[in-house]
């Protein structure tokens, strides 16, 4: 018999690149899925696959004490109304205000914690009011799932949950949409940025990169693609473009066709990340990757073998990593690409992901 599903998430894009399989499952599977999110065009995507969709509005930056109380009440009247016999969340409003709405309505609540963002990164104003509302809503959640070991200890050693918790690989990789493709030619050798353009995503280790690695060796391709986050970076990335150390190609919707030109995928993040998506579909696609020595980066990266890892925040050992990758032949290449799709064959497979969900429906109701 089926079961009225009710998903919690903060944005369009991600719930479509990251969960549109397992929404497709769950309607396969005979269930009524309601999905809580914020109005946009493209959420008739999910209502033509037969969702119903209640537009709720999230303030999806900082923290709002009067906004936010808006969202647990939005939150509770949804319940209500859908009366869910499962719910599943996605990033941190929707875990947090979604659980506290949850205790309140006696509601069953799967929290997925996609990564941490900047919210732990230092202690401040901000990470201390975090883990408070972890505390008062997490603690009391059904089930969580964590994307990397990382996350779950600092989750475990604050005391922000019990032992209600599970790991899952990431948000995984539809391994037939990002497939295994040839590496380019290696008359030039590319790499690609791929992200939102901002410091926490160390654009400014990729950026330094790029011009160092440029003067040396001419036949170097550097790609970014992301919006522009932090405003101060217009400048910078439009000034490195038209000097033609890097190219900038904006947001791409189908970033596949770029991950293809480019020998390796950079990712310079300084964390509160889960798994990271863009190493995951650039592994699944046979391409080199290079990330900071982050949880989430190091879950996907074996150094030396899929790609390398350089310490994080370090411009000079990004450039060391980059430099390694160019000195080695076009077969070591081949071979660490295809030892990356290997790996995410084994690990990382969206199935794996979905089969835990359906397994939470089936489990207990």
């Amino acid at each position: 018999m089926g079961k009225r599903i009710l998903i919690l998430s903060n944005h369009f894009i991600t719930l479509y690149n990251f969960r549109k399989e397992l929404i497709n499952k769950l309607i396969q599977d005979g269930h009524e899925v309601f999905i809580s999110m914020p109005k946009a065009n493209d959420n008739k995507y999910f209502s033509d696959m037969g969702c119903e969709i209640i537009e709720t509005p999230i303030d999806r930056r900082g923290i709002n004490p009067l906004t936010d109380f808006g969202l647990i009440l939005n939150y509770i009247k949804i319940m209500k109304k859908v009366n869910p016999d499962i719910i599943f969340s996605y990033t941190i409003k929707p875990n947090i205000y979604g659980c506290i709405a949850s205790n309140f309505t006696k509601n069953r609540q799967v929290s997925n914690i996609t990564g941490t963002g900047a919210t732990f990164l230092k202690k401040n104003f901000v990470s201390t009011i975090a883990k408070m509302l972890y505390k008062v809503s997490l603690k009391r959640s059904y089930k969580v799932f964590f994307q990397n070991s990382g996350d779950k200890e600092l989750f475990v050693e604050n005391k922000m949950i019990k032992n209600n918790y599970a790991m899952l690989p990431g948000s995984g990789v539809n391994l037939e949409q990002y497939f295994a493709s040839d590496l380019p030619s290696d008359k030039e050798t590319n790499f690609i940025f791929i992200g939102r353009i901002m410091e926490l995503k160390g654009i400014d280790e990729y950026l330094e990169c790029a011009k160092i690695i440029k003067g040396k060796h001419p036949n170097t391709n550097f790609y970014v693609a992301g919006f522009i986050e932090e405003d101060r970076y217009k400048e910078i990335i439009d000034d490195y473009n038209e000097k033609g150390i890097i190219n900038y190609i904006g947001f791409q919707q189908n970033i596949k066709s770029f991950i293809q030109k480019c020998h390796c995928t950079i990712l310079p993040s300084h964390g509160g990340e889960g798994i990271p998506n863009v190493l995951l579909e650039s592994a699944a696609m046979g391409r080199i990757c290079i990330a900071s020595n982050i949880n989430g980066s190091k879950d996907v990266v074996d150094d030396g073998v899929t790609g390398y890892l350089f310490e994080t925040g370090n411009a000079g050992d990004l450039i060391n990593k980059v430099g390694k990758l160019l000195e080695i032949d076009f077969e070591t290449k081949e071979q660490m690409g295809l030892a990356g799709r290997m790996k995410v064959e084994k690990k990382f497979d969206r199935k794996i992901v979905i089969d835990a969900y359906i397994n939470e429906i089936n489990k207990y109701l």
